[in-house]
């Protein structure tokens, strides 16, 4: 089906402007011009689904229904049900219910009538907490791993992901970074969530009768000074939830968990001591992610934060040269995050040694459509190897209390 250069350039011209990470990374190479341009280049929508109408909305983007294979069957949406009261998704599970629905693609074409996030842990853990409180419309879909959480993502099985990226006391989660660059999401958001952790027990142990303390590693961390002071051993667990039913399963005489109080409460524990982190103000950014990027209005007025991610060449003075860019312009920049290439982590330097080759994760304060922006990331892809736009979208300007989250909400999990 062929659309008109001239009828979406009209259509695109008559409505406020946008731009969106995949649109404006293309066009670094070319002079400044309405975001809008984007949509009045196509020229073709190919591999539509039969019968598909292709539309126009109001704000001159072009839609085209997704093809039949993205949509959510009744059989999957069972299958996933029973994977989440099993333990949750993991990797095979995701395989065995893509195969079982990929078999009824020319039985069904409907449209997904629910949603789902995706989060990293069981229900009661911290990452539940945030995903509900950031897609409050959505039902949270616990995966066993944070690649099965990438992976509901992007097989269509969840429609956002709620992922850690860095904690005030533990630093930076850098599994979820490197999962970033292998798969092709989007960051459209992000909450901060206040951690309140707590040390929760079987129903009667005493804190003396405590010879374990089971967590995650970043709580575990977050604790030190408490846990140190009680001369008890540490095992790490993959969530702090996922401690606690471990021990009320086991009925693990002598382990304690750390975990929040929605843990404590759907897994029968009893809470011996709360507020147990080192310092009170521990706070957790999470990152909300979709597959299709976040589309910024130029008149929006509030706060937004672009993602890049690049890496740099040889020779002195290169991470200063790639800074700069951001600074020449004015642009502030709130972190930066260095990581080592997984495909290639070593480099072989003139003189024979070698060294490592780090690729640079940068959060800047700036919408990608504005004009400024637009001229550093096109300056820095003249110096960096390799560069990419993570997500622009609107800044978290509070932090959310667990607590005030939990209030409300019903006894069992909010879960599929």
């Amino acid at each position: 089906m062929r659309l008109h250069r001239r009828a979406a350039a009209g259509a695109c011209n008559a409505r406020p402007r946008h731009c969106t990470a995949s649109t404006a990374a293309t066009r670094l190479a070319s002079q400044p011009r309405p975001a809008c341009h984007a949509v009045a280049s196509v020229q073709h929508v190919s591999n539509s689904p039969a019968g598909a109408s292709v539309s126009m909305s109001r704000t001159g983007r072009v839609t085209v229904p997704p093809p039949p294979g993205f949509a959510r069957f009744n059989s999957e949406r069972d299958a996933v049900a029973k994977a989440v009261e099993s333990g949750g998704l993991t990797s095979d599970k995701i395989a065995d219910i893509r195969k079982t629905t990929v078999e009824q693609l020319g039985a069904s074409s409907g449209r997904r009538s629910d949603k789902k996030c995706a989060y990293q842990g069981v229900p009661g853990a911290y990452s539940e907490v945030a995903a509900l409180s950031a897609c409050p419309t959505h039902e949270a879909l616990p995966c066993e791993q944070f690649e099965v959480a990438f992976q509901a993502l992007s097989q269509w099985l969840s429609d956002r992901a709620v992922l850690p990226v860095e904690n005030s006391l533990g630093g930076s989660i850098h599994a979820v970074y490197d999962l970033m660059l292998r798969y092709r999401l989007h960051m459209v958001g992000e909450i901060s969530l206040k951690i309140n952790h707590c040390l929760v027990v079987l129903p009667g142990t005493k804190k003396e009768d405590i010879t374990t303390v089971m967590s995650h590693p970043q709580a575990l961390a977050q604790c030190d000074g408490y846990i140190r002071a009680m001369n008890v051993a540490r095992e790490a667990v993959d969530d702090t939830a996922g401690a606690a039913q471990m021990i009320s399963r086991k009925q693990m005489v002598g382990c304690a968990a750390i975990c929040s109080s929605r843990g404590a409460e759907l897994y029968g524990m009893e809470i011996l001591d709360q507020g147990i982190q080192d310092d009170k103000d521990n706070l957790t950014r999470f990152v909300i992610l979709s597959r299709d990027p976040y589309i910024t209005e130029v008149n929006d007025s509030r706060p937004h934060k672009t993602s890049v991610v690049f890496s740099l060449g040889d020779g002195p003075g290169q991470l200063f040269r790639a800074l700069a860019v951001f600074a020449l312009r004015d642009i502030d920049m709130l972190k930066i995050e260095s990581r080592p290439l997984r495909d290639s982590p070593l480099l072989t330097e003139a003189t024979g040694g070698q060294r490592f080759n780090y690729l640079f994760y940068v959060d800047l304060v700036g919408k990608l459509c504005d004009v400024k922006m637009q001229n550093a990331l096109r300056h820095l892809e003249e110096i960096a190897p390799f560069m990419r736009v993570l997500g622009s979208f609107p800044s978290d300007q509070g932090h959310t209390n667990v607590d005030s989250v939990l209030q409300g909400w019903d006894k069992g999990p909010n879960t599929v």
